[in-house]
């Protein structure tokens, strides 16, 4: 699912990059720092790949935070392809492999992250929704074995000045206004389905930019909590005033976000290695639960050293990190897990996106269903908070 711009910044993209230019290319690389090892049974030379390559679905933010959690000191940013390579460490300890984050988006062609994977065989694991990896399942089939965030923080935003009656979504779809969304979302279908909005008011012309909203207050736009909001009354100086909004999640829009896959064809393949990954990706997520900071600042560092990518602040990552952790997009599933899945709640998914999907032409194997979607065997149930 494209994820839009979070930020105007053109005209202060444009400075930092030459401000970036100008620099020396140590700019991009954090000083190294002598680590002391992490313990045998976290040890990941020789069962996991020597470097785990994650393929994230949009810039670095920190809805992917557990990710950088895992990224140790010492790390360098390489713009030109896009990625960071660091240690990968748990609780500051090298596993004695490197991790390597890769930018989606823009990055990737907006593809993706399921055809990224196929393209790219050296692509450990990638991070997806739920809907995507259903649209995939006949082709580009992936396999989901933990997940960042429990619940999906898209929205739906309004001027409450100009829609004063606006209370949710439902109240949109009444007005049958336009509902601006960026092309190939697959959100606006379930909304269509739940009869919550009319397939006439889909427009499918979002760029990213907040102009239209801007001058048209009008309208519906799609948005995620942990960015817009913050972004729509801070940074964006021609609005610069709250707006209003409503999850997705609060009409039963269940889908998983940021849910860590591998290839459905790599499992077996990956298993040793998962066995010890998967715990420490959960752990990373509890301590990103307990304390956003560290991550949020390596993440406002890695965006800073590459000039391609629009600016992240200091502010807009805290209010991002706080929204997911406060609003309880994350932490611990039905059965007390923190990274978990609940297979009922997927098995619900799958029966309502697969009609929307296959009337959009996608061909799902007929044979999907939660257990093919997603694993709980390489969780650890002592991880809960």
């Amino acid at each position: 699912m494209r994820k839009p711009l979070r930020r105007l910044g053109f005209a202060a993209a444009a400075l930092l990059v030459a401000a970036t230019a100008a620099c020396s290319d140590d700019a991009t690389e954090t000083a190294a720092v002598a680590l002391e090892p992490a313990p045998a049974e976290q040890q990941l030379a020789g069962v996991c790949p020597s470097t785990v390559v994650v393929q994230l679905q949009w810039s670095p933010e920190t809805d992917s935070g557990p990710i950088f959690g895992l990224l140790g000191p010492g790390y360098k940013v390489d713009p030109d392809n896009n990625k960071t390579t660091g240690p990968l460490v748990i609780n500051g300890k090298d596993t004695g492999v490197k991790l390597e984050i890769r930018a989606g988006g823009a990055a990737i062609g907006f593809q993706t992250v399921p055809s990224q994977m196929y393209v790219d065989p050296s692509i450990t694991l990638g991070l997806a929704h739920s809907e995507q990896a259903i649209a995939a399942a006949g082709t580009q089939p992936i396999t989901a074995v933990t997940t960042l965030l429990r619940n999906s923080p898209q929205i739906l935003m309004w001027d409450p000045k100009t829609h004063p009656d606006w209370k949710s979504i439902a109240d949109i779809g009444k007005s049958g206004k336009p509902v601006v969304v960026s092309k190939g979302q697959l959100f606006p279908d379930w909304l269509v389905a739940r009869g919550l909005i009319k397939k006439d008011q889909i427009d499918v012309s979002y760029d990213s930019s907040p102009s239209r909203f801007v001058a048209d207050p009008s309208i519906a736009q799609q948005g995620f909590v942990n960015d817009e909001p913050f972004i729509y009354e801070h940074e964006v100086k021609a609005w610069n005033k709250p707006v209003a909004y409503q999850l997705l999640k609060d009409l039963g829009y269940e889908n998983y976000a940021r849910t860590v896959n591998v290839r459905a064809d790599k499992v077996a393949e990956l298993r040793p290695c998962l066995k010890k990954l998967v715990p420490m990706i959960q752990q990373s997520t509890a301590a990103f639960i307990a304390d956003p900071t560290p991550v949020d600042a390596k993440v406002v560092d890695v965006v800073a050293k590459n000039p391609k990518m629009s600016p992240y602040g200091a502010e807009l990552a805290k209010s991002g990190s706080r929204a997911l952790i406060d609003g309880g997009l994350m932490g611990p599933d039905t059965d007390g897990v923190i990274g978990s899945f609940d297979e009922p709640r997927v098995q619900r998914i799958i029966d309502e996106f697969v009609p929307i999907l296959r009337a959009g032409g996608a061909n799902i194997p007929a044979t999907l269903d939660a257990k093919t979607l997603v694993t709980k065997e390489f969780l650890d149930t002592t991880v809960t908070k």
